[in-house]
């Protein structure tokens, strides 16, 4: 008898190192227990010392790669990671605009945990019109909640101000993942805005380590594998910390400097 797995997809980047973008959600879906399917919408070369080289999909080759997925596939929940320019982003809010793939988390690639601009001005702006309406949770983190809201965050009502103020771009849910490139901090708390209008802290404690490439892929990727599963948004997101954080904790010891998080972790998370 053939087992009826749950689907769910991911439309991002490739890592050639394994730890981060589609690699990392991958792994975190076979780890939650679903089944993963992606789209890869750039390519980067790179090891544990940094990214040397990379190159865009086509925006063609990126809507076929949709469409196929559509045309065969029973998608729960789906995240979207690295896209690299205007083009692409139309591209995919194009062809997500139907809600073919059930929930949509949005983790909005715009700045590194280090505070470096990705994103040129063009395409952060059409990140913000064609796909954040669409979302039903925008994951940013510390920088980009900085940079979306134009609020420098130095305390929790500034961090609670703009939650507000991003979920009036258009996302149903919002999770502001918190600071935590100072090792002098003992938590990193996050804060989470939903739909209804409840909200809530999360925090877990901060591990000082190199091993850290792919924590935001694997958070958010996580978060629609806990929602195809069928969990309610705010069980799905402290599912999703847990897991991340106990990723961290228990580091591996792959490449020289700048490493990947755990997936391989066993742990009684329900």
């Amino acid at each position: 008898m053939l087992n009826n797995f749950i689907q769910v997809l991911t439309i991002a980047g490739s890592d050639s190192d394994g730890s981060a973008g589609a690699q990392a959600d991958l792994k975190t879906f076979m780890a939650r227990g679903v089944y993963g399917m992606s789209v890869l919408t750039a390519a980067v070369a790179g090891n544990s010392y940094g990214i040397h080289d990379s190159v865009n999909m086509s925006a063609k080759f990126i809507n076929s790669q949709i469409n196929d997925i559509k045309d065969d596939f029973k998608v729960s929940a789906f995240k979207t990671g690295m896209l690299s320019d205007s083009e692409i982003i139309t591209t995919v809010a194009k062809a997500i605009a139907d809600k073919p793939f059930g929930t949509f988390v949005l983790d909005p690639v715009i700045i590194t945990k280090h505070g470096a601009m990705l994103l040129e001005k063009e395409a952060y702006q059409t990140l913000i019109d064609k796909l954040f309406p669409l979302a039903d949770l925008i994951t940013p983190n510390f920088y980009e909640a900085k940079k979306l809201s134009g609020l420098a965050l130095d305390n929790k009502e500034e961090i609670v101000k703009a939650a507000h103020k991003l979920r009036n771009l258009g996302p149903k849910n919002i999770m502001i993942k918190g600071e935590h490139s100072d090792d002098s901090i003992s938590e990193v708390e996050d804060y989470v805005l939903l739909e209804d209008g409840q909200s809530f802290w999360i925090s877990e404690p901060f591990v000082k380590t190199n091993h850290i490439n792919g924590t935001g892929d694997t958070l958010s990727s996580c978060i629609v594998a806990e929602i195809a599963k069928g969990k309610n948004m705010e069980d799905a997101i402290r599912t999703a910390k847990t897991f991340t954080y106990n990723a961290i904790k228990n580091e591996i010891d792959v490449g020289h400097k700048y490493g990947p998080i755990n997936h391989f972790i066993k742990d009684d998370i329900q």
